[in-house]
Order: structure tokens, then sequence, then C-alpha cells
């Protein structure tokens, strides 16, 4: 159905659908698309947000109803519970998905994911100069070696490998071609190229893509996958996302509402839906389960979704009635990108403060009601007041006492508090460096 409205539509002379221009169809799309969930490991970077494991299976389960390819369970490696749990939710009975784990290019990191059942790896790492002078202080040999090793470990153990380059938007290109040809010979299926600060704009995305496609043979002839991973600091990756698979990236990862860390990677939502419907790309998934998979998120990560956020967002497909109302009733696509019943919504309307008295004289003739002029005033002061006799000012003030508070559940402690908790459990005062004074300031 989706895909023979807006055909019908424009057959009809009735719209003009520019992404249907042959001119516009990129040459490198994909055959097929694969949706990686990265909720149980980039979601709960959302500062202080925690899962319950009844919480990840009730998302996991709705996700492989859902139709979504790849579910990433997290970082076994990371500690013993947390490679308890990825075990336990393996053990769970699934139609449709599959599981990958993810890990550091190390031996222990890569068998704490095999030794709970996790088929799949998908093993990270940077390789800028800036990665490897601040956060890793290590060589690029060392990193070459550690992630071909630590690949060939996985395959010998029977698992597949995703080598994700973490920064790789920051990555020059001869270092990203060296460290990806050397993870393709160790034996990796993907390639996964992250925009790890959402630094790149959309044509600079393509231009990545594009030079990594056609200096890997392996990849221009699809015999290794490439993805992208992005990170949505600019509020670009959706944008980033589709401009890659417009260079034939096939992988893709996407996060539940866009959560995740700092401002969040790609939002599910809107990357499968506007492959469905702008790119007549099939994705494999019921865009009817869409909406209930963010509401179910949103609850477990008790994190509000914007009301004006783009696919799930309760503004979308929300109407005040206008002169106009009935045209819109008559035909939603007046005023809707696509038909609300695709993701599982439905078109809302109702009367404000911002309905004309004649209009809603009008409909009160239509349904056979003829009001006085005295019950008209009555009715349209009821209708404009109901905002308007709000304390505003209490309004604001419970809004900002929930701001605070939801501000105060995620903050964590704050690097004083967390020192001062260490030396009260541990009875020591920690040796903490001086920041150095300025030349202004007194000795």
């Amino acid at each position: 159905m989706r895909k023979t409205i807006f055909k019908k539509l424009e057959a009809q002379g009735l719209i003009a659908n520019y992404n249907r221009l042959r001119k516009n169809l990129p040459p490198h799309l994909p055959e097929r698309i694969f949706i990686q969930d990265e909720t149980f490991r980039e979601g709960i970077k959302t500062p202080t947000v925690f899962l319950t494991y009844v919480e990840k299976l009730k998302l996991a389960k709705l996700m492989d109803e859902t139709g979504i390819s790849v579910i990433n369970i997290g970082f076994p490696g990371m500690s013993g519970e947390e490679k308890l749990a990825c075990k336990k939710i393996l053990n769970e009975t699934f139609q449709q998905a599959t599981f990958i784990g993810s890990a550091l290019p190390n031996k222990n990191s890569v068998t704490a994911c095999l030794e709970c059942g996790v088929r799949s790896i998908s093993m990270e790492t940077p390789f800028n100069e800036l990665n490897l002078q601040y956060r890793l202080k290590t060589t690029k040999e060392d990193i070459l070696k550690n992630t071909v090793e630590s690949i060939e470990h996985a395959k010998k153990s029977g698992a597949t490998v995703d080598f994700v380059l973490k920064d790789g938007s920051r990555t020059p290109l001869e270092e990203i071609t060296k460290i990806c040809a050397a993870a393709i010979r160790a034996g990796t299926s993907r390639i996964i190229i992250a925009d790890s600060v959402g630094f790149l704009r959309p044509l600079s995305m393509r231009y990545l893509i594009a030079h990594i496609r056609d200096s890997l043979p392996e990849i221009f002839n699809k015999k290794v996958a490439l993805g992208v991973h992005c990170h949505n600091d600019f509020g670009l990756a959706t944008a980033n996302t589709l401009a890659a698979v417009e260079e034939g990236a096939s992988c893709l990862h996407t996060c539940m509402v866009g959560f995740g860390e700092r401002a969040g990677i790609a939002p599910f939502e809107e990357v499968v839906t506007a492959l469905e419907l702008l790119y007549n790309i099939d994705t494999g998934i019921d865009l009817s389960k869409v909406y209930r998979l963010g509401q179910l998120a949103e609850k477990a990560f008790a994190l509000p979704i914007q009301f004006h956020k783009p696919i799930i967002g309760e503004n979308l497909f929300m109407h005040e009635i206008d002169e106009e109302v009935e045209k819109v009733q008559a035909q939603p696509l007046l005023s809707e990108p696509f038909p609300p019943e695709i993701i599982g919504r439905e078109t809302k309307v109702f009367v404000g403060r911002n309905t004309g008295q004649t209009l809603i004289q009008r409909l009160g003739e239509q349904a056979g009601i003829r009001a006085s002029p005295r019950q008209m005033d009555e009715l349209f002061r009821h209708i404009k007041g109901a905002q308007e006799s709000l304390d505003k000012g209490e309004a604001q003030m419970t809004y900002y006492q929930v701001k605070k508070l939801m501000k105060e559940l995620q903050q964590g402690y704050t690097m004083d508090g967390f020192w001062r908790l260490v030396e009260q459990i541990t009875r020591q005062r920690p040796r903490l460096p001086t920041a150095e004074k300025k030349p202004s300031e007194p000795a």
C-alpha cells in the first residue's frame, strides 16, 4: 500500500514526486538494507540510563517482531554482570533477529563475547592520530597487529566479525584503507565507518563512502558489505546515514528514538521510514510497529519523546481545526507527508484557541445544533480560555521542577562528588593533580 499511494497521486497529476526522477536516483543504492539496532550498546550511554533485564527483553522481542535484522546486545567484556546479562538474553527465543556483541581488538574482549554465546562480533577501534595519542596511547603498528589477531581469533572460533572504524570520519583516507584492508584480509564480513562525533555533512559522507568503496576491491565487488554508524551532534545523523546509503552502504546502525551518547545516533524510526517512503527501498521492517516501538523505548528509558520529533512525535499528525478542516479530513495528505496508519498512527484534529468563532458555529449547525449568540459567546469563551485561564506561572514552575528532577537523575556523580564518596568509603584522601596557576595568580 505505502508504495502505491504516491504513485497514484503522481499519476493523477495531483503531486510532483522529485524523489522518483531518474536523475535523482542514486546509482549505487544497495539491493538490500540491514538495520542493526544499537539501543543496548549505544542507547544506554544516554547519561545514567539503566535498563532492567525485563525492559531489555520486551524491547528485543518487539524489535524482533518489527523485523530488525541485527540487535547489538552490548559489551560482554565490560564486566561479569554484563556478560551474564548478554548470555541470558541470548538464551531467549527469537523469530527473526540475530545478535551481535561489541568487543575491543584484544583476545580477552573477543573471548568474553564467545563465552556468552555470541556468534557475531562487532570489533571497534579508532585509527587516527588524535585517538592514538590521547585515547589509546599506542602506535598504528600495535593497533593493526591487535586488530588482525583479534579478528583471526574470532574467526577460528566460528564467529563472524564486523570491523567498526571509530572516528572514521576524521581519519585520513590512506589510513582508513590501510586498516580496513588489513581487517578484510583477516576475515571481517563488514566494514562500518563511524562518524563518532557527528562531524560530517551529507555531501562529505557521500565523498568518503564513495572513496572507501572504490579503494577496497572487496567492497566494490560486494564480497564485503559497507555500513555506517552516524552520531547526531549537528542534527545530521539521519541525513548522513541516507547519504551513505546513496553510495552503497547497506549496514546501518540506528537506535530507538535516536537515544545514545551526547546527542545520540541516527534514529531508527527516521531512517527506516525515509528509506521505505523516499527511496522505495524494502528494509524488511514492519512499519506499522514503528510508533509502538518508540513508545516502548520512551517508557523504558524514562525520557520523553519531543512532541515535534519527526515520525513519532505527537504533533506530526495533529491538526487544529480551521477553515480547511473538511478538505483535510477528506484528503489528509493535503497537510501530511504520508498516511499515518503506515507507521501505526492516526490523524487527530482538535478545536483550540485559534479556531474561529464562525467556524465553531458552522460545526454546530452541521451537527444540527442551533445556539443563541449568548451560548456561542460562552462556548467560544470556554474554548479560548481553556489555556488562557491556566496559571502559566504555576505551569512553568511545575515544568522546571520536572526538568530539574530529570537533570538530577541524569547527572550521576560530579567528579568532586565522586572523590568525596571515594574518600568516605576508603578513608583515603585522593592525590589529585592541581591545575597550574595563571601568571596573574599569587603563588
